[in-house]
Order: structure tokens, then sequence, then C-alpha cells
């Protein structure tokens, strides 16, 4: 297939790597120049205008977005929804707010351009293991894009798959996100109380890789927590300012939308709040695996 990635960003290239590696056809947009010359060594076609990004595709054609959300994301859907004719495909593959989604989507369709929403996990371990994705949208238009998403998942049959509707697919990522929030906290906060018993000597990192074998708490995230222990044991130098990007806030309003507690979850988040006033390994190794999954910055003593 032929699809052009709008936004070059670390995840936004390093999907479009994996889809060209997988025999795709590639067209690459991006505002700054180094990015497109980038694809463009990796076999991508680049193009320098959201115009020229449409004119080196065929119809019915496919424009996978890959920018932040908020702003970025809604400039860049309007912006296409001019350029584009009726029948193309728009998909959006960042961490839309799903109520967003339902906009766009809702607008896009009075255009006659089709939407997709794909909730996207993998962060920048994606192009080697490949991309978890929660997808939204048409049933034919997915079936069409299928395989896009059986190049970037982990593997044809698993990974990925179509959960609902538009909106969907942003809506059972937001969830996942709120699910990593409480999953991260109890692993820091974990490993803080065997940090604090001074008398036994424990060693992190060792612990994390008995952990990582057999035991019913290994995950991928715990994989990341040893590789953090690894590289900086006592988290030297690592401000313990944990950021939210924003998915738990809005599982914890959606959690009280629907009648539905979530305590681990709500109080995930206001640690994370909490972290931006406190001294703590907790939140030290929280935003170490933030850094390790998401490439997220890590804020050092000195900022």
């Amino acid at each position: 297939m032929r699809i052009a990635m709008v936004g070059l960003g670390r995840m936004g290239a390093n999907m479009t790597q994996r889809l060209i590696e997988g025999g795709h056809e590639m067209v690459a947009f991006d505002l700054i120049e180094e990015a497109i010359k980038i694809a463009e060594a990796g076999g991508a076609e680049g193009a320098r205008t959201l115009e020229e990004v449409k004119e080196k595709l065929e119809p019915r054609r496919y424009v996978w977005v890959m920018v932040p959300s908020g702003d970025p994301t809604e400039n860049t859907i309007w912006w296409l929804s001019d350029i584009l004719d009726r029948g193309d495909v728009i998909i959006d593959g960042g961490n839309s707010f799903y109520k967003e989604t339902l906009i766009r989507a809702k607008y896009l369709a009075e255009k006659g351009i089709h939407f997709v929403d794909v909730g996207t996990s993998g962060g920048i371990w994606g192009l080697k293991e490949g991309y978890s994705m929660m997808i939204g949208g048409e049933d034919d238009i997915i079936q069409e894009l299928s395989p896009i998403f059986e190049t970037l998942a982990p593997d044809k049959e698993m990974g990925w798959g179509h959960v609902g509707p538009n909106g969907a697919g942003h809506f059972v990522k937001m969830i996942h996100n709120g699910i990593e929030y409480g999953m991260m906290q109890a692993y820091a906060e974990g490993f803080d109380i065997m940090r604090a018993k001074e008398e036994f000597g424990l060693n992190l990192h060792q612990i994390a890789e008995i952990w990582r074998y057999g035991s019913v708490i290994r995950s991928w995230l715990l994989d990341l927590t040893a590789r953090a222990l690894t590289e900086n044991p006592t988290l030297d130098g690592i401000r313990p300012w944990v950021d939210d990007s924003g998915e738990g806030r809005w599982t914890a309003f959606e959690a009280i939308d629907q009648n539905v507690p979530a305590p681990v979850i709500t109080l995930s988040l206001m640690s994370r709040f909490a972290s931006r006033e406190l001294d703590s390994f907790t939140y030290k190794l929280l935003a170490a695996m933030r850094g390790q999954f998401g490439g997220h910055s890590i804020k050092k003593v000195e900022d």
C-alpha cells in the first residue's frame, strides 16, 4: 500500500521506517526539513506541503496523522479536510481525547472523508517490537487498512484490533494509559519501600531481574524498570517530577461520568501532581520509567 505519514517525530518516523521495511510505499511530511530528509534517506518520498502530500498519493488516499494531541492534531486534520477529496481517509494515530475524535469524525463525514482513530502503544520500542493498536472506525475502511496494521503490529494476528466505531480506539487507549499510571505507581512505591529497608542492603536491580521471570507481577514495565535501575541504580541526578500527558486525567473524568469507582488510577494521577512538590525515590523511578518506554524527557536536578 501507499500511505502518507504526517508528523515525523520519533514515533512517526519509526512507524514510517517499519512500514517501509514491510514493503509499503511511504510519503513523509513534517514541518522540520531535517526530519523529511531522514525519512527520504530511509526510503520514503518526501513532501514539503500538505498539498504535495495529496499530489503524491493516488485515490483512495490514506493519510496517517502522527502529531501531538490537541491543537497540532486539530489544525492538521482541518487543513487536510480542505485539501483531500471525498472518499479519502485520515487516520489519527496520536493520543487524542476521544470526545474530540467524535467531533472530528462527524465533521469529516459531512465532507465525505473517512476517519479512523488508532490508539497506539509501543513508544520508542515500536520499531523493534511492533505497536499495539486499538482501532475505531468503519468496518470496510479498517479492512482496507489491515495490511498497514498487520505490518505495524507485533504479529499479523496479534496486538491490534477493530474495537468499535469512531472514538472507540482513542477511548480504549485512554483507559490503557490510565491503567498504566496505576501499574507504574505500584512498582515505584514497592521499590521505594525496599530501598528504605536499609538493614537488608537490598539490590533493587537484582530484585527487578528476579521478578521478570516467573513472577505474577512480571511485565514490560518491570523490564523497563530493571533497565532504568541498571543504567542508574540510585537514580542520581533525576528530579522527582512526573509529568502527565492527559490520558490519566481523562480516564479519571470518565470514571466519574460513568459512576465507576477507580481509586487506584485516580490516586496515581494525584500522586503525579504531588511529585512536583516532593523529593522522593518513588517519583524519580516513575520519571525514569516514562523515559524508558516513551522517550519522555526527564528533568535533571539542575533543571
